[in-house]
């Protein structure tokens, strides 16, 4: 997600690495590289244009952080107003009814049923009901993906219209006292006046709290053309982006604001139930400029890792008692987490270098394989495992005595980070970045 800028900003800063004193010239030369960066990245023109005359303004006056490095100095700019250019602050989903709409095949009903998933993990009561009649099947998907993510979906006769359906969904979720209604409307292949009118009578119908756009991220320009259309007749309250985990440039996400006046909400990043996030600016700003985003891998490890887990494990390690069991427990929190790539995207100063690069997830696999198929006390103690335990272990997973022998060499090289990890006073903290990031 975002490689194509995060690679673009990361070189063009990169240029002023041994800079002592920013000139007007290594300016210019930095912004004309993000200019064509977020060109490429498919940004709408207007916003390119209002964010460096922002960048250039700011950057050129003589008080700029004046006790940081020029690198760090433009980096604190660039962070900023990138920031304000994605929407500054995270834009929260006001409780009560959801109208979500939007063109046909951006993945509307699929993102309902992921949001509605991420709304009961939260804690809240979620319903969800379809009034797209003229087309069975996503009425039928969307209350499928209800029974998988455990919420209600309210059905009603097939000779309904939507403006019928809309109005007996609204009573029942009155009656029933949830949190959300979340209310799937039928999308067409392109905009036409009969689709603007049904939308508008529902809306008038149900007065949503929130009016939400879906959007195919990789779409570009035209997403925000056909977003435009909608606002203007619907008054959205904000979008959600589709498809961002894909080869989106990430240009809608940061015309969005600018170009409507509205705020992402949330953005899709995946093909699982799951695999939805909230949109924060703040975030997608660091991985832009190449910071990582920490916050939410720390999010998503304390999803997959049990409390008790994450202390019982950090108490071994702090004994010096890692074994091959718990190297087993971290190689299953880690794929639970997601797919590695996108991990080590999140880390500071990695996402642009992991361009082209293809993590071989079978490698994990192997090794628990190879861990599963010895026993408990070669686990434990896994000096005991010579020649014949190797030739078995080997073949009870399907690999040979060298892979076995690799997993044990990794084990061995991390027992050895954790034994000089313990010599220190302290777990080393991440390097001070040039700004405090929000928590």
């Amino acid at each position: 997600m975002l490689e194509l800028l995060t690679e673009k900003f990361t070189k063009a800063v990169g240029r002023l690495k041994e800079t002592r004193r920013l000139t007007e010239k290594q300016v210019n030369d930095v912004l004309r590289d993000v200019r064509a960066a977020l060109i490429e990245a498919d940004v709408d023109y207007e916003v390119v244009k209002d964010l460096l005359k922002r960048l250039r303004e700011r950057a050129l006056k003589e008080d700029l952080k004046e006790s940081t490095s020029p690198i760090d100095s433009l980096l604190i700019t660039m962070y900023e107003e990138l920031v304000k250019t994605l929407g500054g602050e995270k834009q929260e989903l006001k409780k009560g009814v959801v109208l979500f709409v939007g063109l046909q095949g951006t993945g509307k009903t699929t993102t309902i049923g992921k949001i509605a998933n991420y709304l009961r993990g939260q804690g809240h009561k979620v319903a969800v009901t379809s009034t797209d009649v003229r087309r069975p099947a996503a009425m039928l998907q969307l209350q499928r993906l209800a029974e998988k993510v455990g919420v209600p979906y309210y059905a009603f006769e097939e000779s309904l219209s939507p403006e019928d359906i809309a109005k007996k969904a609204l009573e029942k979720f009155k009656k029933e006292g949830f949190d959300y209604l979340l209310v799937d409307t039928a999308g067409r292949l392109h905009i036409d006046e009969e689709l603007m009118e049904e939308l508008k009578r529902i809306k008038d119908l149900l007065k949503p709290s929130e009016v939400l756009y879906v959007a195919d991220a990789m779409q570009g320009q035209i997403a925000l053309e056909s977003a435009r259309t909608f606002h203007q007749t619907l008054s959205l309250t904000g979008v959600v982006l589709t498809k961002m985990d894909g080869d989106a440039r990430g240009g809608v996400a940061l015309s969005v604001r600018s170009a409507l006046g509205v705020g992402v909400k949330f953005m899709g990043v995946g093909e699982k139930i799951e695999d939805i996030e909230p949109f924060y600016p703040d975030r997608i700003a660091q991985r832009i400029l190449g910071l990582g985003d920490i916050q939410t891998l720390m999010e998503k490890a304390q999803k997959v890792i049990p409390e008790e887990e994450a202390q019982g494990l950090a108490l071994k390690v702090m004994k010096g008692e890692f074994d091959l069991e718990d190297m087993l427990k971290q190689l299953r929190f880690i794929r639970n987490m997601g797919p590695l790539d996108k991990l080590l995207g999140m880390l500071p100063g990695i996402g642009a270098q992991l361009k082209g690069l293809k993590i071989d997830e079978k490698k994990f696999k192997k090794t628990e394989a190879i861990i599963l198929s010895m026993t408990k006390q070669e686990r434990k103690n896994p000096k005991i495992i010579n020649m014949s335990r190797k030739q078995r272990i080997a073949k009870g997973s399907g690999t040979t005595v060298s892979d076995v022998n690799k997993v044990l060499k990794e084990y061995e090289e991390t027992k050895k980070i954790i034994k000089r990890l313990k010599g220190m006073q302290g777990i080393p903290s991440l390097p001070k970045l040039p700004f405090p990031f929000k928590k």
